[in-house]
């Protein structure tokens, strides 16, 4: 089965600072992934890859098999909240929420 995201050496630049470095990871259907770290860790920046919102410096980045930017309808299949502070106060946090693929059969027409 074809991997949700696909995250392979990816790093990120911004100048001389070094946001994201050499990443890979892959989130299959199905399983709950968070990132975990502290400011500055560069989990901000490696949802934004993902989203196509800032570009990799080197590596690559998929969603469902493709570039964000490359899927027909991207907000069918993946949307993210970046920032959560106009929801929930306290910490801020990120998720992406990624839409598995329809049924099929007799089941999917109930």
């Amino acid at each position: 089965m074809l991997d949700v995201i696909d995250v392979r050496g990816v790093t990120k630049r911004y100048g001389e600072k070094v946001a994201v470095d050499d990443l890979s990871f892959s989130v299959s259907p199905g399983i709950v992934t968070g990132f975990l770290g502290p400011n500055g860790a560069g989990k901000s920046t490696t949802m934004r890859l993902i989203l196509g919102l800032d570009v990799p410096t080197s590596g690559t980045v998929r969603v469902n098999g493709c570039a964000y930017r490359e899927l027909p309808a991207p907000l069918h299949e993946i949307g993210a909240m970046l920032e959560a502070h106009a929801i929930h106060t306290g910490v801020p946090h990120t998720t992406i929420y990624s839409r598995l693929p329809r049924p099929t059969g007799s089941r999917a027409a109930a």
